[in-house]
C-alpha cells in the first residue's frame, strides 16, 4: 500500500513506555512481550510542522508469472504526463509514458535533474508539483483524481530517498496504526498490540532488525542504513500492489544494501511489481529489473533490459542519446 499518515501539532505527543523483550530461557528463538505501549490518538495536525509519511507494503514484485496460468494483469499505465513546480511553474516532467504489470521490476535511471524523483513524488500526489496534462491508471482507476492518502490507500508506496523524523512517535506506534489503517480500508480485521507484535516479528527478522528497535522514534537519531532499513520495514509490514524506491541504495554500504535487497527480493509476489529509481548498478545486481528505462529532461527517452547498465558504467549516458 502507500498508506500517507499525517502528523502535526505544537509539540509531539508525550513519550510512551517502551516495549520490553525478553528471549526464552528454553533456548529456542522466541520472545516474550513484557510491557506494550498503550494505544494513543494523535491529532491529525501540529502547527509547528506538517509531515506526509507514504508507508506501504506487505510484498512488492520480482518478474514472476500470474501463477494462475494467464497473463499478467495491466497494475500502471502511464501516458504522456507532463507536470510543473507548482510554486515556479518550471516544467519537470515532458511527456512520460510507461507500463507496469503484475510481477514486474522496472528500474529507471537517468542523469541528477532529469525528472526521476519528481515521477515518483507526482505518484503519490506530492503537494509541490502540479499536473498539467497526461493520465495515469492504477488498478484500472483514475489515480490522479485520487487525494494523496486515498492514493495511498489504492495500494501505492513511496520509500522517501530521505526519510524524516517523526519525534515522540515510536516506530511500534506508527507501524501498527498504519497497519489498522490499511485493514480497515481492505474491511480486514484490525490487530491488537500483542496480534500486531505476532505479525511483525518474522518481518523484523526478515529485514535483519532487532526488536527493541520498535522502541525507537521513528528515523529519529537513525543512521542513514536504518533510515533505509526502516522504510523497506514499513513496506513489509503494510501491504502495497506497487512499491516505489526512491534511491533505497543511497548510502548503504555492501551489507546494508544486501539486507534491504533480500527483504524487497522476499517480498515479490506475482500481483505486486516494484519501480525503482537508481543511479548505481549495484542494486540491480541484487534485485534483478525486468526492464530499465532511462529519463532524460523528464521523458523516457530508452528502455532496455540488464544490459543498459553495463553499457552506461562502460559509456555513461551520453551512450543513451537519442540520435
Amino acid at each position: 500500500m502507500a498508506l500517507l499518515h499525517r502528523f502535526g501539532c505544537c509539540s509531539p505527543p508525550s513519550p510512551l513506555p517502551p516495549l520490553s523483550f525478553q528471549k526464552s530461557t528454553s533456548g529456542s528463538d522466541s520472545y516474550t512481550v513484557s510491557a506494550f505501549q498503550r494505544r494513543v490518538r494523535y491529532p491529525r495536525r501540529f502547527s509547528s510542522f506538517r509531515l506526509t509519511a507514504t508507508l506501504a507494503a506487505e510484498s512488492p514484485a520480482g518478474s514472476v508469472s500470474d501463477g494462475g496460468g494467464g497473463p499478467p494483469k495491466l497494475l500502471m499505465e502511464v501516458k504522456d504526463l507532463t507536470a510543473v513546480i507548482a510554486e515556479s511553474g518550471k516544467k519537470i516532467l515532458n511527456g512520460v509514458n510507461l507500463s507496469i504489470y503484475e510481477g514486474e521490476i522496472h528500474a529507471i535511471m537517468g542523469k541528477n535533474g532529469s525528472g526521476k524523483s519528481t515521477f515518483a513524488k507526482v505518484l503519490v500526489g506530492h503537494r509541490d508539483y502540479e499536473v498539467t496534462g497526461g493520465s495515469v491508471v492504477f488498478k484500472g482507476e483514475n489515480l490522479l483524481e485520487m487525494e494523496p492518502e486515498d492514493r495511498s490507500l489504492a495500494g501505492l508506496f513511496l520509500s522517501f530517498q530521505s526519510p524524516v523524523e517523526i519525534p515522540g512517535v515510536s516506530n511500534n506506534d506508527f507501524l501498527h496504526m498504519a497497519y489498522n489503517a490499511r485493514q480497515r480500508k481492505l474491511g480486514q480485521t484490525e490487530l491488537q498490540p500483542l496480534e500486531f507484535y505476532g505479525h511483525i516479528r518474522p518481518i523484523l527478522e526478515m529485514v535483519n532488525i532487532k526488536p527493541d528497535f520498535l522502541n525507537r522514534n521513528v528515523n529519529e537519531g537513525f543512521s542513514g542504513g536504518e533510515k533505509k532499513r526502516n522504510e523497506i520495514l514499513q513496506l513489509a509490514v503494510l501491504g502495497a500492489d506497487l512499491a516505489i524506491l526512491d534511491e533505497i541504495d543511497s548510502g548503504l554500504d555492501v551489507d546494508a544494501l544486501r539486507d534491504v535487497a533480500k527483504a524487497v527480493n522476499a517480498l515479490m509476489t506475482p500481483t505486486k511489481s516494484v519501480l525503482m529509481i537508481t543511479h548505481y548498478r549495484r542494486l540491480l545486481e541484487f534485485i534483478k529489473p525486468t526492464y530499465i528505462h532511462i529519463m532524460d529532461n523528464g521523458k523516457i527517452t530508452k528502455t532496455g533490459d540488464i544490459s543498459i547498465a553495463s553499457i552506461l558504467e562502460k559509456e555513461g549516458y551520453k551512450a543513451m542519446s537519442t540520435p
